[in-house]
């Protein structure tokens, strides 16, 4: 099961670092888009340095960030986030040599903003969810977390906000606008995303006959399930309160069985997206 649960997440990785390099390259670049971190940056010194593609100046700006990394984090340095920031940078420099644009993909800028922001926030949620990043700034909230005392998570946002104004000055005010509107966008979006990963259904069934509610759930549906005794406010009647927690798929299948075996059951079932423990997030 770990060797499995390795191989996953190995592969979740390759596909949350594709979908943001995809992003920047395919729809921030050719656009303008500086929504902040190096891949807004790149964009930025791209322009006033029109000697290096952006594709080369993010390729040179995370490998210095991961130059600092190496020297200054040391074993509080994860692989998975040097990983994720190398293929990050290979797939966007290996992308301009073989899809070369001089223009964005469409002549559709909100359609071109909506792939730039959505590719790389489900990228990035995919990353963080298995504890991972394109490293980028991210190696930089590291450092500054380790040597200072400042609010790392609000320095963050103001260099972001800076990188995406930027965008008003260096090229001009729509590529501005939409830059400053995508960081907003992106912000919103990763956390969106996370929570949506992580969702599950927490069901608290109370019934007279817990037998056959914790058969089902332990034996057909392969959870766990917790079970205690409870009395009616009104009615003075004893009863049993079934707690479990299942996936999207697996709450569908319960709702139907307890329809068709326990009808009189009464059901509450609460959204969650921070659930700990086996078969679940890892604490």
């Amino acid at each position: 099961m770990k060797r499995r649960q390795m191989i996953l997440e190995f592969l979740l990785m390759n596909l949350g670092t594709l979908l943001v390099s995809v992003g920047v390259y395919f729809f921030k670049f050719p656009n303008n888009f500086s929504m902040g971190g190096v891949s807004g940056l790149a964009v930025l010194l791209g322009e006033l340095f029109p000697a290096l593609s952006p594709s080369t100046f993010n390729t040179i700006i995370n490998v210095l960030f991961l130059a600092l990394g190496f020297a200054m984090l040391d074993k509080g340095f994860g692989f998975r986030t040097v990983y994720a920031s190398v293929l990050s940078a290979v797939l966007i420099q290996v992308f301009s040599w073989v899809f070369p644009m001089d223009a964005p993909l469409t002549d559709e800028l909100m359609l071109e903003l909506f792939f730039a922001v959505i590719l790389p926030a489900l990228g990035a949620a995919i990353l963080f969810n298995i504890d991972a990043s394109s490293g980028g700034t991210d190696i930089l909230a590291m450092i500054l977390k380790k040597y200072t005392g400042m609010d790392v998570g609000h320095a963050l946002l103001v260099s972001d906000v800076v990188i995406a104004a930027a965008a008003l000055f260096v090229f001009d005010v729509r590529s501005g606008l939409c830059s400053l509107l995508g960081l907003a966008l992106k912000s919103v979006l990763v956390d969106s995303a996370i929570e949506s990963l992580n969702r599950r259904k927490a069901f608290f069934v109370i019934t007279s006959d817990p037998e056959h509610v914790c058969d089902y759930v332990t034996h057909t549906l392969g959870r766990g399930a917790t079970v205690w005794q409870a009395k009616g406010a009104y009615t003075d009647q004893t009863h049993h309160v079934v707690l479990t927690v299942l996936s999207r798929g697996q709450a569908v299948a319960m709702r139907r069985h307890l329809r068709q075996v326990d009808p009189k059951a009464f059901l509450i079932v609460a959204n969650s997206s921070e659930i700990f423990g086996k078969g679940f997030l890892r604490a």
